[in-house]
């Protein structure tokens, strides 16, 4: 059909226009320092699991032992 090899080749022209602009980008942009690790938001979420495991788990029943009776 006519038109389909000019679309085809505009959008070749557009993607290679997009990834020398990203490639500019990349190059400019300056990379970040490591990041520090979050010791305290782990612990803090683990600490969370553990209180919800707790909280869901059934506590076992309390056994009661039937009183020895009075000597007779």
């Amino acid at each position: 059909m006519y038109g389909d090899d000019i679309h085809l080749r505009l959008h070749r022209i557009r993607a290679e226009r997009l990834r020398s602009e990203a490639l500019r980008a990349r190059s400019s942009h300056r990379p970040r320092p490591p990041r520090r690790p979050r010791r305290l938001r782990s612990r803090l979420g683990w600490t969370l699991v553990e209180v919800g495991l707790r909280l869901a788990t059934p506590r076992p029943w309390p056994v009661r032992y039937p009183s020895p009776s009075p000597p007779s």
